[in-house]
């Protein structure tokens, strides 16, 4: 079945399963994709950290954490949190602040936002610190009679359940939904050249933007002329108009722009070609008709740490002689297989599996000393393995759509681990354009 170009362009080349989709679009409003962490530690009487829950409705993380540092008067690298959480959408999670009363929080009030506190820890919530999430998603819109619709979810859930799970596809917000660029600045990186990527970032514009944004970027491009451009791009873009400001004022410093944006958006870049790179080394073991729920010899696996993750700082490589125990912990859940996202030290796999990873890597024309980028150390990654499955479970319900007439919804329930993407799931049931999923 045909993907939609989208996900082609950032590696998701194909579905792994065969049933027909049953369309329809996600987040009509915010309440249809509710989000729970699920932390993986307790809170204590004291300590310097006040520990929070944090619930919001349609806000970005980022943009609350700032909010809310405003609101309290205090630095926001004050405030921790574990993850950042999706904005059309009800989520709710731990956020910690340094050094600060339950007095001070009870005076603040921001419009869709519940702030509890709930204990207080010696440290600050750090980004990791949670197990998962646990997911509650409403898919709407869907044009199908109910009979039609659940033989299509009852066939999609069995497939999902006979391959133990859905590939691990990094899902589309790593690249951007409306305009998804992030790994092809971060591959301009790698391939030395800070000006490429530049205007990739300020100057790419996709239809799906809007048409102020759209025409700004399309000038910029054509004139890489700065100046203007901070005339006509939209305030809202101010990343981009802070690498334009720069560029005004060290002209052809595209290297040194970068710096404009904080260090853990300008990791981003690099982490999402990897991430472009790992997605189409799982489909390419799909395609090889290899299961991802088994090993093969050469593969690398992980094991289960102590909060049931895997963990992937505890790797072995699969040969003739372990094939048979390596298949029996993935069975039971305590390895799992891995895929490379490639870097600057990535154990690389061997037999087939390594045929298939070096494949893509020598398509892409790559070499591990490329991550390093000697010029921007602060976006070098020696990269890791990460596993190629989530075993997912999904249940769901069918009940008649109540904001569009005549359809029907699927309410569908899940958890993830952490670092997973529920967009991945909810793919193999849609089969839908992603911005009808962002």
């Amino acid at each position: 079945m045909q993907v939609p170009e989208t996900e082609h362009i950032i590696g998701m080349e194909l579905y792994a399963t065969t049933a027909e989709g049953i369309g329809g679009m996600l987040r009509q409003e915010p309440e249809d994709f509710v989000v729970k962490e699920v932390s993986g530690w307790d809170v204590e009487d004291s300590g310097k950290h006040l520990i929070l829950e944090l619930t919001k409705k349609n806000w970005d993380t980022h943009h609350i954490i700032r909010d809310l540092s405003r609101a309290l008067g205090i630095s926001q690298k004050r405030i921790g949190f574990a993850g950042t959480k999706d904005k059309r959408a009800v989520t709710t999670q731990r956020i910690s602040i340094f050094d600060i009363s339950e007095e001070s929080i009870a005076n603040v009030h921001i419009k869709d936002v519940q702030l509890t506190s709930i204990g207080r820890y010696r440290r600050a919530v750090e980004l990791g610190d949670l197990r998962g999430n646990i997911f509650k998603i409403s898919m709407r819109d869907i044009a199908l009679d109910k009979d039609e619709l659940k033989k299509r979810m009852d066939e999609i859930t069995s497939e999902i359940h006979g391959m133990g799970g859905v590939p691990n596809f990094f899902g589309i917000q790593r690249f951007g939904a409306i305009r998804p660029v992030t790994h092809l600045v971060g591959e301009a990186l790698v391939r030395g050249s800070p000006e490429e990527a530049a205007m990739i970032y300020i100057a790419a514009s996709f239809k799906e933007e809007q048409e102020d944004t759209r025409v700004a970027r399309d000038e910029v491009r054509i004139s890489r002329d700065f100046a203007q451009g901070l005339k006509t791009f939209p305030l809202r873009l101010r990343y981009e108009r802070a690498m334009m400001h720069y560029l005004v004022e060290h002209p052809a410093d595209y290297t040194g722009s970068f710096s404009m944006l904080t260090e853990s958006m300008s990791r981003m870049f690099v982490h999402a070609f990897q991430s472009y790179i790992y997605n189409r080394i799982i489909c390419a073991r799909i395609k090889a008709g290899i299961p991802l729920n088994q090993a093969i010899e050469g593969d690398i696996v992980c094991f289960k740490n102590s909060d049931s993750l895997p963990d992937t700082s505890r790797t072995q490589r699969v040969t003739a002689v372990n094939l048979d125990g390596m298949n029996n912990l993935i069975k039971r859940g305590r390895a799992f297989v891995t895929a490379p996202l490639f870097g600057y030290e990535t154990e690389m796999a061997s037999g087939i599996p390594g045929e298939l990873e070096v494949a893509i890597i020598d398509e892409l024309r790559l070499k591990p000393e490329d991550f390093r980028l000697q010029e921007i150390p602060v976006m070098a990654s020696r990269g890791q393995r990460r596993e190629i499955l989530i075993n997912v479970q999904p249940r769901f319900e069918i009940l008649e759509d109540d904001l569009n007439t005549g359809k029907q919804k699927v309410m569908v329930d899940f958890s993830l681990p952490k670092g997973s993407y529920a967009t991945t799931v909810l793919r193999e049931y849609m089969k839908v354009e992603p911005l009808k999923m962002s």
